[in-house]
Parts: structure tokens; sequence; C-alpha cells
């Protein structure tokens, strides 16, 4: 059940990720032309998308042993997932320019929600121990 949800969630925040990044936002402040306060969006919105597709496959009945192996293609798929976004501002909008800096700050959430998980991997273990 808990796996369930957790997919629901993911799906969810993906699809909000794709649908916010893709239509007009009139906001910014820069700071010679870099919007520091953006990029702390970009870290922080793909730190949960890692975080929430890494609880779906670890709560998933899938064996704990392969743990590493799953954190590291859900990282891989998030790091594609904000590259192709970028990709997707530059073709598919008038009004949206991809930016590698953005790529840099999903990028760095990603390897956050990583480092994450390194770290609490016990934790993580003894959670799901619990909830199945």
């Amino acid at each position: 059940m808990v796996a369930k949800i957790l997919l629901f969630a993911a799906v969810l925040y993906t699809s909000a990720i794709t649908y916010f990044s893709l239509i007009v936002m009139d906001f910014k402040v820069s700071v010679g032309g870099f919007d520091p306060t953006d990029k702390m969006l970009h870290a922080g919105a793909y730190l949960f998308l890692a975080f929430l597709w890494k609880l779906y496959f670890v709560f998933q009945k899938t064996d704990f042993k392969r743990y590493t192996a799953i954190l590291l293609w859900v990282a891989f798929a998030c790091f594609i997932f904000g590259m192709l976004i970028e990709v997707l501002q530059g073709t598919l909008t008038s009004y949206r320019t991809p930016d590698w800096w953005d790529v840099v700050a999903n990028s760095t959430g990603v390897v956050l929600a990583v480092l994450f998980f390194i770290v609490m991997a016990p934790t993580v273990k003894k959670l799901k121990q619990k909830v199945t």
C-alpha cells in the first residue's frame, strides 16, 4: 500500500515539475544574469523528485541488497529528466530558454538526495521492515 501511495506521489510530482517547467513564469530576481533563488528552487525540486522516486523503489517489493544500484539508477533518471526538460524548454516553447545553470542546480539536488539516502540507509532499512 505504501508503494502505491509513493508511486502516485512521484508521478504527480514529476508531472507538476514538467508542467511548471514548460509554462510562462513571470518572476525573476537576478544578480548579473544569475538567479540564486531560482537555482535553489531547482535544487530543492530535484532533491524531492529523486527522494520520492527512491522511496517508491525502496518500498516496492525489492531486495534491500539492490539499494545502491537502484539509488544510482534513480539519480541517473532524474539527471536525464532534468536535461530533457531544459531541451524541451528550448524546443517546445518560445517563452522559455534552456539554461545550463539549471542543469547544474537540478543535478545538485539529485546529488544531495543520493547523499541523504547513503547516510540514511540503515534508518530507511529499519523503516521498510516496520512498514512491510
